[in-house]
């Protein structure tokens, strides 16, 4: 599907960079903003979306540790990913000047990406962390607030009737974040066209079976893209020796692995055959076609 007539949720108001990840993976899809990562994927298992498209890593900032969490908990598919460039800028209400700002608000990621910049634009403002980007944009439409700017899309500034006071203020041109598009349903795994698969295991026997797991892929020559631990959330410490009375004691780990393989593909299935008997707990997250679009830094419409 072309993403016509699709609903697909989001997080964030309209000017969102989720929002523009949504577009790109969906052309002319219904948009619809959910104010937690949560709530989008309660839209898709309630039927009020076909699809949820959610941030999981930028390249700068790392994981979006939530939305691991909360593929766990849900029992969404990932059926394909998005990276989008991220291109901030500062803005303000028109006639706001630079130097009598005296906060800057975002998103604690954007303000990080743009730490060493606002240094120099504007060293006298005190950052403040909101919960998105383009939701400071519209606080600040919505308050008239004359001393406060944020960092967000140029998009967002159209929306929301501010000016761009400063354009691609990131520190680093190649910032990207990667989105994963969740539905109710998995998709059929093709080997027509490169696929990258997503599961996610533990053990009762700690962290050692861990280079088991990566032997797998390595001896079937599966690259991995991408390796995330999380603490188990039910059982998130275990005691070595019960006699020691709980000194000796190590944190319990849900693993996620991200490998360059379709699940339609004899090494993957053989592969998953053999890390399913070195764990006590298997799933596969989802099987879906690797998002090929070539890479460029420069600002593209965002």
């Amino acid at each position: 599907m072309h993403g016509s007539q699709l609903r697909v949720a989001y997080q964030g108001v309209p000017g969102a960079y989720s929002e523009a990840a949504a577009g790109k993976a969906y052309p002319n899809c219904e948009a619809i903003p959910c104010d937690q990562f949560e709530v989008a994927f309660q839209a898709v298992e309630l039927w009020i979306a076909d699809r949820a498209v959610l941030p999981v890593e930028n390249s700068l900032g790392g994981s979006i540790h939530r939305n691991y969490d909360l593929l766990l908990r849900h029992r969404l598919h990932i059926v394909g990913e998005v990276q989008l460039p991220v291109h901030h800028c500062l803005l303000a209400l028109p006639g706001t000047r630079m130097e009598y700002l005296s906060r800057v608000i975002s998103h604690p990621q954007a303000l990080a990406q743009c730490e060493h910049t606002l240094t120099k634009l504007c060293p006298q403002a005190a950052r403040e962390a909101v919960d998105d980007t383009a939701g400071a944009a519209e606080y600040i439409a919505a308050n008239n607030l004359r001393d406060t700017a944020a960092i967000a899309s140029a998009r967002a500034a159209e929306l929301y009737g501010l000016q761009v006071l400063a354009d691609g203020i990131q520190d680093d041109s190649s910032n990207v974040t990667r989105f994963v598009m969740l539905a109710r349903e998995p998709i059929i795994p093709r080997t027509d066209r490169p696929f990258k698969t997503s599961i996610v295991f533990a053990h009762d026997k700690g962290t050692s079976v861990l280079f088991k797991v990566l032997s797998a892929f390595a001896f079937r020559n599966i690259s991995l893209t991408k390796i995330e631990s999380r603490p188990h959330r039910n059982r998130p410490i275990r005691l070595v020796d019960d006699a020691n009375v709980g000194t000796a004691k190590h944190f319990e780990y849900m693993f996620y692995i991200d490998f360059e393989a379709s699940l339609a593909e004899v090494r993957a299935q053989n592969a998953l055959a053999e890390v399913q008997e070195f764990t006590s707990f298997l799933r596969v997250l989802g099987s879906y076609p690797m998002d090929m679009t070539p890479w460029c830094p420069s600002r593209g419409d965002q």
